[in-house]
This record gives structure tokens, sequence and C-alpha cells, in this order.
């Protein structure tokens, strides 16, 4: 797997998260979203177990040091 392909899988997921979040914005009762919280915490761990597996991955494959750096530049 190829960084450019690391790339788009991590942009993928964060773009199915942020529609669904604001799909559950428009459809959410005032106050929150009530009784998905605990379902939604759930998927939010899930994808960020995953988004560590694919860091790791694109890590071993590229020569860790350099990507690291590149990972941790695009966080900020």
């Amino acid at each position: 797997m190829s960084f450019g392909t690391v790339v788009v899988v991590l942009f993928a997921i964060a773009a199915v998260t942020w529609l669904r979040a604001q799909k559950l914005r428009d459809g959410a009762p005032l106050g929150g979203v009530g009784s998905r919280e605990p379902e939604l915490e759930r998927e939010i761990q899930e994808l960020r177990k995953r988004i560590a597996v694919l860091e790791r991955i694109a890590i071993e494959e590229r020569g860790g040091d350099q990507l690291a750096r590149e990972i941790e530049a695009l966080r900020d």
C-alpha cells in the first residue's frame, strides 16, 4: 500500500465520519444525540484504531522516521 493510498483511505474515513456527524446534527433533538451517544463513542474508538493501524502499515512500508514526521505534521 503506497502513501497515497493511505492518505486516500484516511480521507475517506474522515469524510464518511464527518457526513454522518452532519446527518446526526441535522436530525438530532436539541441537547445532543441522546441514546446514540455510546454507539457513536464506540464508532469513534473503532475509527481511531483503524487509523492507527493504517499509520503503522504506512510507516513499516516506507521507512518509519520520515513518514512518522509527515503524519505528525498533518495532525497540526
